[in-house]
């Protein structure tokens, strides 16, 4: 299949979850473009080996940002670590672009019924989307940070999200309305990132949850060395434009209208 040829419409995103260590996956995108590869990797391993583990597979993923947008309820921002403190928050959605093979440190804030809280997860970027050229931004991986989710690791739950590709022979049969991603939930003790390798190719592994700095100023170990990553700028929906006014008046011309 031509990576090059990838229709927005065939972009699909689910996922799974499971509590105690809670555990979500996500699908993506219409293509079993690789055969799976984490499979001797566990979703309990600690952040960056597995992106470390695709850079050394060596293609076209080194150096390359990833489209990321969060998506949230109203009000959420988000805020990725950099030199030494967070950036300024961003509504949801929020886009950025990430780093293959590295690790994000963020602060989630604005949390709906819980004034002042703030979680702290990160987002392990294992792999990369391939859109057309030139229309990077128009295909984000999603991550959807769910209120549940958010309710879930303010109460000491973890939650391990698993964004991957969707393997269109191995799709399940959901009805899907664009809006937000399905999910369905595995049973506890079940490896989230093994059963995303039997439905396709892992993309991003969201952590949340139990996890909180020791001050304000955050040091290079919390947030993974502060990687590098780019801001893009909030999406605008534009409206339609208005119709034309009728035209008024006589459609005769002017020589004829004065006789």
């Amino acid at each position: 299949m031509n990576r090059t040829r990838h229709r927005r419409a065939t972009v699909i995103l689910c996922s799974v979850i499971y509590l105690a260590a809670s555990a979500c996956l996500s699908i993506g995108e219409s293509a079993a473009q690789q055969p799976n590869v984490h499979f001797y990797h566990m979703g309990t391993m600690p952040p960056g080996l597995v992106g470390a583990t695709r850079l050394q597979r060596g293609g076209p993923v080194n150096g390359y940002f990833q489209p990321v947008e969060f998506r949230g309820p109203a009000g959420l921002q988000v805020a990725p670590a950099e030199n030494g403190r967070f950036a300024e928050p961003a509504n949801c959605p929020a886009d950025f672009g990430f780093l293959v093979g590295h690790v994000y440190r963020l602060r989630v804030t604005g949390i709906p019924d819980y004034p002042g809280m703030e979680l702290f997860p990160t987002v392990e970027i294992v792999d990369r989307l391939y859109p057309p050229v030139g229309q990077e931004a128009q295909f984000p991986v999603v991550v959807d940070l769910t209120l549940d989710d958010l309710k879930l690791a303010l109460e000491g739950k973890f939650v391990t999200r698993v964004i991957y590709v969707e393997d269109p022979m191995k799709a399940m049969p959901v009805s899907f309305d664009g809006k937000q991603q399905p999910w369905f939930e595995v049973k506890p003790g079940t490896d989230p990132l093994a059963v995303a390798d039997t439905l396709g190719r892992p993309i991003a592994i969201l952590r949340m949850g139990g996890v909180v700095p020791m001050s304000e100023n955050i040091d290079a170990g919390f947030a993974y060395g502060f990687p590098p990553f780019v801001k893009y700028p909030p999406k605008v929906k534009l409206l339609p434009r208005p119709p034309k006014p009728a035209a008024t008046g006589s459609a005769l011309p002017a020589d004829r209208q004065e006789k």
